[in-house]
């Protein structure tokens, strides 16, 4: 069986955020990642509750290099694994449309800020005075008191640069868009074999669909994805030249609005995983053999726990039959 994480999208109250966290490892899920969200509840708040609330499942956050400085996360990725007893990891990305452009942060460089960041947490969690040198960021006789720690950095991303330097640098790769996975891993293990590196781990994160209510309800976020995306995923999505166009226009004018007409349920079951429970284990089996996928990340942001609760149920019953061959 691949391994199973949960995606927390905190949209929600920063206690059911810990409970969501307390069921996913009660369930038997290997990981639980909450996002970084800025404007809704804190995620290191969240997870330094959910570290004195758990004692096996991995705990991370999913951030980025822009709203907080390298240094900081790094500190606070610290005190969640001395909290958790060693079981936090980290996920970095270079921070998305939704969060960013409300803060009037512009997204920029955002190659040289991701490989900054993940540069500056290493070198801090080596338990050494550091003082380093970049082009966004800098050191000046930095060291953490927590000593030495050992946290997998894992990188999120579509554009070749990041899929580049995580297949270098990173523990693990994540990546978002089905219908890209093939061609972001080959990016990814291409760099990792011509640096002599191990591979990293492979992993897809989404949301499997097998309503039609959770199809429509995914709809709200496509949007910001296709924003973040390059011509490469567009591409692989079926986009034509126009289409990517109306997608840089939206990009430019920060008006996610203009691609609601792009976002059809066509769309959303080309994006990810969708049909019967038994259609859905069958595609993450074929999608797990054909990619070496090593774990299998599903969103949960709904705004009741009970709710919650069942789509963490059915999708880990989804994944455990694909993992097995077979949906009873």
């Amino acid at each position: 069986m691949i391994e199973i994480g949960a995606h927390i999208l905190p949209l929600m109250p920063s206690n059911m955020v810990v409970e969501v966290a307390k069921e996913a490892e009660r369930m038997g899920y290997d990981y639980c990642l909450v996002a970084d969200e800025g404007f809704h509840p804190d995620v290191y708040a969240c997870l330094g509750a959910i570290a004195r609330e758990t004692t096996r499942i991995k705990i991370g956050a999913v951030t980025n290099g822009y709203t907080r400085h390298p240094a900081v996360t790094a500190a606070a990725l610290a005190t969640i694994n001395e909290m958790s007893q060693g079981r936090a990891f980290v996920t970095m990305l270079a921070g998305g449309s939704m969060v960013l452009a409300p803060m009037g942060i512009p997204r920029e460089k955002p190659f040289r800020t991701v490989a900054e960041s993940m540069e500056i947490m290493q070198q801090l969690w080596s338990g050494d005075e550091i003082s380093w040198e970049g082009s966004r960021f800098s050191l000046d006789h930095a060291a953490l008191g927590h000593g030495p720690q050992s946290i997998p950095i894992w990188v999120a991303s579509r554009g070749p640069l990041l899929l580049r330097h995580a297949g270098r640098h990173a523990a693990g790769a994540l990546i978002t868009v089905k219908p890209d996975l093939g061609a972001a891993f080959e990016i990814v293990d291409d760099a990792a074999t011509e640096a002599g590196m191990v591979l990293p781990k492979h992993i897809y994160l989404g949301r499997i669909c097998y309503t039609d209510e959770m199809l429509t309800e995914q709809r709200m976020t496509l949007p910001y994805v296709l924003m973040d995306s390059p011509p490469r995923v567009l591409e692989s999505l079926g986009f034509d030249q126009f289409e990517i166009a109306l997608v840089n226009r939206a990009v430019a004018e920060n008006a996610p609005q203009l691609l609601e007409p792009l976002t059809t349920l066509d769309l959303l079951a080309r994006y990810q995983i969708s049909g019967t429970p038994a259609e859905c284990s069958a595609q993450l089996h074929d999608l797990a053999i054909q990619h070496r996928l090593d774990a299998f990340f599903g969103d949960v942001l709904l705004d009741n726990l009970s709710d919650n609760v069942t789509l963490m149920e059915e999708t880990y019953a989804i994944v455990a039959a694909a993992g097995s061959g077979g949906f009873d």
